[in-house]
């Protein structure tokens, strides 16, 4: 039997790598009624300002309306599916995981921003609305210069981009000392391995020999870092593949199960419920029905 999976997209636009990119720009005017069906890029995060517009935007099942002014972002490997019903004016912000990962480190608050995906609406902020529009548009013309200093430039304005998203999300701003940023590092390094084995079944000492710190380390980081236990965060990585495979794919409960390092379908299904609070096969009529239902008319 063929099973579908989610696609993962590569960024639509190629760079040489000798030029060394880490953030690109796009503006879209006018293109009326436009659709992607539910994708991921597995390489970078998004942030989609509009500034007149409005859609749905299919938010790894769920149905999420939106209408411009409002910032929309995504996270790398976020499932994510746009329905424009008007999309009249709008940037898209391409930035490269590696990036990502080190200005991450720079204020606990970006961390927090990108944790999730996250609509930002600015409806009542038509000043930061316009301040956003403007520095986008300074962003792409650094982006593309060849000025010299263009890529501090760049990164200068990209932090600035990120800071007043953060301000708007209302996360206050803090500083991070050096035991923080380590803790920072670490915990990247613990979600890299997760997205590499978290269909092993291992343990929380297996992790942490992984990574050459004991479990009482690791715990202490991610308590810092993702104010999370390391077992959250292997259970959040398990349920989010779960969900995904449940919404988009056609695998059975069973096939699910045994694909997630579950050897036991019934014990996949007493952990699904205990996290979720829906046995899978409920969560996959009741998401697929709320997609149906929140899916703007053609």
């Amino acid at each position: 039997m063929k099973l579908t999976t989610v696609p993962k997209v590569r960024l639509y636009v190629e760079r040489p790598r000798d030029e060394n990119w880490f953030v690109h720009v796009g503006h879209v005017t006018e293109r009326g009624r436009w659709r992607t069906e539910p994708h991921a890029h597995p390489a970078y995060g998004q942030v989609i300002f509009v500034l007149r517009g409005r859609g749905v935007m299919n938010l790894e099942g769920s149905s999420v309306p939106f209408e411009g002014p409002c910032a929309l972002l995504l996270p790398t490997d976020c499932v994510h599916g746009l329905d424009y019903e008007i999309d009249a004016d709008r940037w898209v912000v391409t930035i490269d995981e590696v990036y990502l990962r080190q200005i991450n480190t720079e204020l606990r608050e970006f961390s927090a921003l990108w944790s999730a995906p996250r609509l930002i609406p600015l409806e009542g902020s038509t000043r930061t609305g316009i301040e956003l529009y403007r520095l986008i548009g300074d962003l792409k013309r650094e982006a593309e210069s060849h000025a010299i200093g263009h890529i501090a430039g760049t990164r200068a304005l990209l932090t600035t981009l990120l800071l007043l998203l953060v301000r708007e999300a209302s996360l206050d701003r803090q500083g991070v000392d050096g035991e923080t940023r380590n803790d920072f590092r670490l915990v990247d390094r613990f979600r890299k391995l997760i997205d590499q084995h978290y269909q092993e079944n291992l343990s929380l000492q297996g992790y942490a020999s992984m990574m050459a710190i004991s479990p009482v380390q690791l715990r202490a980081a991610c308590a810092s870092a993702a104010a999370q236990s390391p077992t959250k965060m292997i259970h959040a990585r398990i349920v989010t593949e779960a969900k995904r495979n449940l919404i988009f794919g056609d695998m059975s409960v069973e096939q699910i199960a045994f694909d997630l390092g579950f050897a036991d379908a019934a014990y996949f299904t007493r952990f699904f419920r205990r996290e979720v609070g829906q046995t899978p096969s409920q969560f996959r009529v009741t998401a697929r029905h709320q997609a149906e239902q929140g899916a703007p008319s053609p």
